[in-house]
């Protein structure tokens, strides 16, 4: 466990929606975590698991339909559920901030980039003279690694890369030194070279403000590049947390043994590389038990796993595992990494 003060406590959060008829199917059930000052979590799992919805929700910023059904968001000793529209908007870019998947979905197509960045650093220093902000803008894309960023802040979204939008996105995100940076799925849409050195802009960045981050992704080679604990999410809900060390090492939980297993390394020695079977449940019929049942494994697999919920429960030196069988799963491991 890291000694350094919690800046981010989630307690039992779930979102959800309703349907015609008045029925209410959660999305996110329960979800927990803590982010401690200058700490790296990442959050992983498939697609649908529940990772976005979860910091949309964080960062109040939920679609309409969407609702929060329980729990608490807590910063720097404040409940973000709690605010006004006005609260967030002086909180929101200032202390917390996200940098989207896709920079041309985040960037307005007829602005140009150098004012879109300017509107971040006046939304919460709106003092500053004309010239200043022009300066904050030309040093916040050198500092992401743009060059000529005079020149280049007169240009529009379309005539930039998609590596250089994601730079600007960066920029925009950290214009006014916020304390924790949200970045979900920051280097999906790039090639592979481009990836290595957005993350190396963003850890650049995080390094001058000295912010904590949350990364959500699905690419666990990035995780364990990057992350100092992971939260592994499968079907809206966590089902094992720990240290990025612990949980490659020892995973204790079936569905985190199965995505590291189906990683192709230099030590497999297989004749095909281990895939999950089957597909995570709809959020409509997930059931009372176990979400992964119908898809684990693991041969101690009982009865009980499809009628009753596991806990989050400790399961090794930094780690805690929903699965009631938690110690089997180190020989499940071994078999489908072999």
């Amino acid at each position: 466990m890291s000694d350094r003060p919690v800046l981010l406590e989630v307690t039992d959060l779930s979102v959800g929606y309703r349907t015609e008829d008045g029925a209410v199917v959660t999305l996110v059930d329960r979800v927990g975590f803590t982010l401690h000052e200058r700490e790296v979590l990442c959050l992983v799992g498939e697609s649908g698991s529940g990772k976005s919805v979860t910091m949309l929700a964080v960062l109040g910023l939920l679609p309409d339909g969407l609702e929060i059904l329980g729990g608490s968001v807590v910063y720097r000793g404040r409940d973000l559920l709690d605010l006004t529209p006005r609260e967030w908007s002086a909180l929101r870019g200032a202390e917390l901030a996200m940098v989207f998947q896709d920079p041309m979905t985040a960037l307005n197509p007829v602005k140009r980039v150098g004012s879109q960045i300017a509107r971040a650093v006046t939304a919460h220093t709106p003092g500053l003279g004309r010239r200043a902000v022009a300066s904050r803008v030309e040093t916040l894309l050198a500092d992401v690694g743009v060059p000529e960023p005079a020149e280049r802040a007169r240009s529009y979204p379309h005539e930039w890369s998609g590596g250089m939008r994601q730079r600007a996105v960066i920029a925009m995100a950290m214009a006014n030194g916020p304390s924790v940076l949200v970045a979900d799925e920051p280097t999906t849409a790039l090639d592979v070279t481009i990836q290595a050195q957005i993350m190396r802009v963003l850890a650049d960045a995080r390094e001058r403000t000295e912010a904590a981050m949350i990364l959500i992704t699905h690419d666990l080679g990035l995780v364990a590049e990057t992350a100092d604990r992971i939260c592994i999410m499968y079907a809206g809900r966590v089902v094992e947390t720990g240290s990025v060390w612990d949980i490659f090492e020892h995973p204790t939980h079936p569905y985190t043994a199965g995505l590291l297993a189906s990683l192709l390394s230099s030590e497999h020695t297989g004749d095909r590389v281990y895939a999950i079977p089957g597909q995570p449940p709809s959020p409509a019929s997930r059931g009372t038990g176990c979400p992964f049942a119908s898809r684990c494994e693991l041969p101690a697999k009982s009865e009980l796993c499809l009628t009753t919920r596991p806990a989050l429960a400790p399961s090794g030196s930094s780690q805690s595992s929903a699965c009631h069988f938690a110690d089997a799963t180190a020989d499940f491991a071994a078999e489908v990494t072999a």
